[in-house]
């Protein structure tokens, strides 16, 4: 028992302060500042408008928090009448093997409109260019033909 008290007084949560005093977390542009999570303008954006949703605290809940939050704004956006925007895509890069450069958790929001690329259908699974685009073979089988 002391052992586990032991572990849990020297567990400490990353946070995003930490992270940007560490250089793992480089964004400066401020669209958003709440007390759960910070929404920066991407530096390199895919699209305009891309936006990063950050968690202040590295816990699951706050992460959950952005992904709501990246919902609710993508849905609003597409709702509105004064913009292009005509859908979106929401994502984490977790881990060098996925993609992740800045090593700090981030919800990526990707505001997407009609003709912004040729051929969008497979949307996020893009990230693995073969397994993008595909076919059903007809409705009632679930093998899938990769194009």
């Amino acid at each position: 028992m002391k052992d586990q008290k032991k572990i849990m007084n020297t567990y400490s949560i990353d946070t995003l302060e930490q992270a940007q005093k560490d250089g793992r977390a480089p964004w400066t542009e401020v669209f958003l500042d709440t007390k759960d999570y910070v929404v920066y303008e991407d530096i390199y954006p895919v699209t305009l408008g891309h936006t990063l949703i950050v968690p202040r605290k590295n816990t699951v809940e706050n992460i959950q928090k952005c992904f709501k939050f990246a919902q609710e704004m993508g849905n609003m956006n597409v709702e509105a009448d004064t913009n292009p925007i005509t859908g979106y895509n929401i994502g984490i890069n977790m881990g060098e093997s996925a993609g992740q450069t800045c090593m700090y958790p981030h919800v990526h929001l990707i505001f997407r409109r009609d003709g912004d690329m040729e051929d969008p259908r497979g949307g996020v699974r893009g990230v693995i260019p073969s397994k993008q685009k595909y076919e059903r073979k007809n409705n009632d089988q679930l093998e899938i033909t990769f194009t």
